[in-house]
């Protein structure tokens, strides 16, 4: 089994074979987003657990304000140990096997009110397990691929994740939701149907992981002592965010990184609450759409990963923001359900690419000898103020009694991002891929 890796890049025929299995981790731990955070769970909860929709759009603001808010002041602070120690798939099946259990025990959570408290901890669990994990996983793309071929495997990457949430999303639909899981006896009046596609995903997300632990090579373990570990990975902190200082364009980056990065934890965390809340759709409905949207955001991904390397991660970022504000914007204007779908499955052309670009971008610009550090504030940056966005957005929605001017808030958040950008330079040195 090749576990281990050296600094010298191997050329990407050589490297594709593990890098396939690094992208499949993508494949397990959409299941997850797909249907716990954004279009099954999410609804579940608002409409068989919240005392009503509006409450509920609040209190699933606040836990993934919170939840954001945990990770955006220790993951970097784990990044950086984890650096020091080496090795990050160990990191990695922790973080996914938290979110995989309590994903597991979200079968508990019945259709009562007297299940609120129970619901919103165990997704807080999940929700900060899975996030932890797509981390360490990020940070291991630049050691595994030279840097003309960044772009094109963080945007594959991202088409796995869009590809495995579409094929998680159509088992869900086809062997729970609308057979009513008869062919397992589930009692669909206590919804057993809904809560199965949730012990589905913890068995997803487990399986798929496995090919990356096996196959994908990870940088050896620097045999340091645990105690000194943390020591160095506390000092490499505190010299990070002081380098990134130093780097007025990528303070800039991060700085709007931060920003539109919290629309598009938005977009996750309340689509499926929108769709239930504003236009009525069902559970089934709910999920047909983003399977929809999951096509639409793996072509997009795809697509976009070579424009990344060959035209610059700046301009593919720029183009996608431009691409997300558009259909928000219809969006939330739209009273026709047809509408909502042609708008809504136009923004997942543009939703990939705006993260898989982020990602090379942050490789192109951190100075070689420090990028595992900058990303460690790449980290930071993605959740720094996370928890502001869906707090923001629950309240404005109780403010206005409207789940339309709640959402109001994304476009504003990918405008300013947008903005912030244009002041961010990309390397001059970055020589697009002719391959």
């Amino acid at each position: 089994m090749n576990s281990t890796l050296t600094k010298t890049h191997s050329t990407p025929t050589e490297v594709s074979k593990g890098m396939w299995s690094w992208a499949m981790f993508d494949w397990a731990n959409s299941a997850f987003f797909v249907i716990i955070q954004t279009f099954v769970f999410a609804a579940y909860f608002q409409r068989s657990i919240a005392v009503d929709s509006i409450t509920g759009t609040e209190q699933w603001g606040n836990m993934v304000s919170a939840a954001g808010l945990l990770i955006a002041f220790t993951a970097p602070v784990l990044g950086a140990i984890a650096d020091k120690a080496g090795r990050r798939k160990p990191w990695i099946a922790a973080f996914s096997l938290m979110s995989i259990v309590a994903s597991f025990l979200l079968w508990f959570a019945e259709p009562s009110t007297d299940f609120l408290i129970y619901a919103l901890v165990i997704t807080f669990i999940a929700t900060v397990g899975a996030e932890y994990a797509f981390i360490f996983y990020n940070a291991m793309l630049p050691d595994l691929v030279p840097p003309s071929h960044l772009g094109r495997w963080s945007g594959w990457s991202w088409g796995m994740g869009f590809a495995g949430g579409l094929v998680c999303l159509l088992g869900a639909l086809y062997l729970f939701i609308e057979t009513g899981g008869s062919w397992l006896g589930l009692d669909t009046e206590s919804l057993e149907h809904i809560r199965a596609t949730f012990v589905f995903t913890a068995v997803w997300y487990l399986v798929f992981s496995i090919p990356m632990f096996l196959r994908t090579p990870d940088v050896p373990s620097s045999g340091t002592p645990i105690k000194e570990v943390v020591k160095q990975g506390l000092n490499q902190l505190k010299n990070s965010i002081k380098e990134a200082k130093n780097y007025a364009n990528i303070y800039r980056f991060l700085f709007a990184r931060m920003i539109y990065n919290d629309a598009v934890i938005l977009i996750y965390a309340f689509g499926g609450i929108y769709a239930a809340g504003t236009f009525g759709m069902d559970e089934s409905q709910i999920i047909i759409f983003g399977i929809g949207l999951n096509i639409t955001a793996g072509l997009g991904a795809v697509g976009f990963a070579w424009l990344d390397d060959k035209s610059g991660s700046k301009k593919t970022i720029m183009i996608s923001l431009i691409g997300l504000i558009v259909p928000v914007t219809a969006i939330l204007f739209v009273e026709d359900i047809l509408w909502f779908w042609i708008w809504g499955l136009m923004l997942g052309i543009f939703f990939g690419p705006v993260q898989a670009a982020s990602r090379t971008l942050m490789g192109r610009l951190a100075p070689e000898d420090k990028r595992t550090e900058m990303f460690g504030l790449f980290a930071f940056s993605g959740k720094a103020t996370a928890f502001i966005g869906p707090k923001l957005l629950g309240w404005v929605t109780v403010l206005f009694a409207s789940q339309r001017v709640g959402m109001s808030v994304v476009l504003v958040l990918l405008a300013a991002g947008l903005l912030l950008m244009l002041r961010v330079q990309e390397p001059t040195t970055h020589q697009p891929s002719t391959s």
